[in-house]
Parts: C-alpha cells; sequence; structure tokens
C-alpha cells in the first residue's frame, strides 16, 4: 500500500528483523500488548501468535485492511485514531512500537510520562527508533550524546540499545539509520526531594552545551553555594553537565533546593535544548 508522508510511514518489512522485534517483547506471559501504528500488520502477526494485542491505528486505510487481515482473530482489538489523542488502552502491560520519527518525543511522553507524574502502566517498550534518538536516550555520563533527555528518560527506565535497523529494510527506504530499544519503566530507587527543581537544575546545565556548570548556572545559583554543594560530592564546578550522572544531578538537586535562586529564570526562553525534557 502507498505510503502518506505525513504519517511518516515506512513499512518494515525484513522478515528476520520483525521476528527480533517480537521476540524483544516480553511476551512469556502472554500479557496484553499495545501495538502503535500497526501498518501492514506485518508485526501484528508476529506478536499475536505469543500474546492478544490492542493495536491503535491512525491511518484509516490501513485500519479498514487490519480489519479485513485480523477478521475473526479473538486475540486482536482494533482502535482507530493518534495514539496522542486518545486515552491509553489500560490493559496492555507491554508496547510495542514502529513509531513514526518526527513524533517520537510525544509519544515517549505518553508511554512514559514525565518525571513528576510517572507513567508506569508498562513493564516493557520495544520501539523502534531513529538510530541518533535511541543514542541520546541510552548514553552514558561523558558521551557525545548524553543530555536532558538521557536523563529524563534513564529517570523513568532502565534503557537497552537491542539492535541496528538498516534503511534497506524498510519500503520506502528512509534516509536515516534506525535502532530497536527496550525500556522497562521502574520508579526510580533513589528519587529526589524536589522533582520540579530537579529538572529545572537538569534543563539549565544542558541549555547551552560545552559550559561549566559554574556558568550554565550563573545568575540562578549562588556561585559558593553551587561550589559547596559539588564540592560535598567530589564534584568540581568547573565540570560541564555531560560528566555528571543523574545520581549527581539528583544529590546536586537535594542539596540545592532550598537555596534561593538570586533572580526568576524563564524556562520558556532556554534554547532547544528544552524540548529534550518533553
Amino acid at each position: 500500500m502507498r505510503t502518506l508522508k505525513r504519517f511518516g510511514q515506512h513499512w518494515l518489512t525484513d522478515p528476520i528483523i520483525l521476528d527480533r522485534i517480537a521476540a524483544a517483547a516480553p511476551l512469556q506471559d502472554q500479557p496484553i500488548v499495545l501495538e502503535i501504528g500497526p501498518g501492514t500488520g506485518n508485526l501484528t502477526f508476529r506478536l499475536l501468535r505469543s500474546a492478544p494485542v490492542v493495536a491503535v491505528e491512525i491511518d484509516r486505510r490501513l485500519a479498514e485492511n487490519l480489519r479485513k487481515q485480523f477478521a475473526g482473530h479473538s486475540r486482536f482489538t482494533l482502535i482507530e485514531g493518534d495514539i496522542l489523542q486518545i486515552p491509553l488502552p489500560p490493559e496492555p502491560r507491554v508496547a510495542v512500537a514502529n513509531i513514526p520519527y518526527n513524533i517520537s518525543g510525544p509519544i515517549l511522553k505518553c508511554l512514559l510520562g514525565t518525571l513528576a507524574q510517572p507513567h508506569q502502566q508498562f513493564s516493557s517498550i520495544v520501539l523502534l527508533v531513529q538510530k541518533e534518538l535511541a543514542e541520546r536516550i541510552c548514553a552514558p555520563p561523558g558521551s557525545r550524546t548524553y543530555g536532558a533527555l538521557s536523563i529524563r528518560i534513564q529517570y523513568l527506565a532502565k534503557c537497552e540499545l537491542l539492535f541496528p535497523v538498516p534503511a534497506r529494510c524498510f519500503q520506502p527506504p528512509p534516509q536515516v539509520e534506525s535502532t530497536v530499544i527496550r525500556l522497562s519503566p521502574r520508579p526510580y530507587p533513589n528519587p529526589p526531594k524536589d522533582i520540579p527543581f530537579l529538572e529545572k537544575l537538569v534543563e539549565r546545565a544542558f541549555a547551552t552545551r560545552r559550559k561549566m556548570m559554574r556558568n550554565c548556572l550563573k545568575g540562578w545559583l549562588k556561585e559558593e553555594t553551587l561550589s559547596e554543594a559539588m564540592a560535598s560530592i567530589d564534584l568540581h564546578p568547573d565540570l560541564r553537565a555531560e560528566s555528571l550522572s543523574l545520581e549527581h544531578f539528583i544529590a546536586l538537586a537535594d542539596l540545592l533546593s532550598p537555596e534561593k535562586t538570586d533572580s526568576e529564570i524563564s524556562l520558556t526562553n532556554l534554547p532547544s535544548q528544552r524540548e529534550q525534557l518533553l
């Protein structure tokens, strides 16, 4: 079937990759699976071998084909609509999706929630995403791709890079490489006392990459206060944000959140790094 550019459609057709994605989802206990954007049903067919599937499809043409293709299949439920505009079906505990790359951020927020309001409906989320996004999500401290998005997602879930998917596995081939990742949502074991402050701290720290922490936070926190807090956890204020782990940021948030800022900072005017916090 012809793809529609407005939906970012690329059909994954490689049978080996499709089998590997289905196998990456923990379906041994036959949990109900949420599949976002089932498209032509290639992955749906494989998921149904192991578990019931609730599929959400926005494209009316594809929805009609899926109804015909899986007519009479007792373990298949189709919801026609936009996953970002409808309530999440409450039954699924596993989510699997080849998501349109242009709405990856909103879908991640839909499935995982936010730092302040985590969404823990799913025990496992297997996603086929753009390679660069996968690397940012799973990046360790100190790496080139580590940033605010890495911290947010790693706070909300255990993150795993599984395997690459070359462009030739799609029809039509996208202009980017892809990667399958697995996210395992769980409550963070040592949450901060003040989550909104942690969000602001991370946002400001990464607003201007390659700057030292003391320069990134200048004018928002007193420099001596920041230096004392960082020294207390064996960090130097000349370190850059990408050198600090999630645990470091939580520790700093706990140390700094009672302090008064020197001035009110409008977070709405920060550079585009803001959107990485979704």
